[in-house]
């Protein structure tokens, strides 16, 4: 069994026991259960039901491993040439990683 869900403007594809890193949840503690109920798609062995725009009473149940983990560095590098200019910025998103604890159709 798995679904399509929306968390936080994303589209993720979930199964139970599996791990995902998705956008800073804010104000999410280590061990916190989460719900999300933008659930688009539902398979549960073949039987597939998709939302209009989002399944009625579907949920996906998770819980917080750990609230806050960076990324990697990426390098944000900006040359005019012949110019004398260059700009060079980093920048590492925040994510939260979630176990998917069961999905509710």
């Amino acid at each position: 069994m798995y679904a399509i869900v929306q968390i936080q403007g994303q589209q993720f594809k979930v199964e139970a026991d599996k791990t995902i890193f998705v956008h800073h949840l804010a104000g999410a503690e280590a061990g916190q259960e989460v719900e999300f109920e933008d659930v688009l798609l539902v398979d549960n062995e073949g039987a597939i039901t998709v939302g209009t725009p989002t399944v009625e009473g579907a949920k996906v149940v998770a819980e917080v491993k750990t609230p806050l983990v960076k990324g990697d560095k990426v390098i944000v590098f900006h040359k005019k040439r012949r110019k004398d200019f260059k700009k060079k910025n980093g920048h590492r998103q925040q994510f939260t990683e979630i176990t998917v604890k069961q999905i509710v159709a």
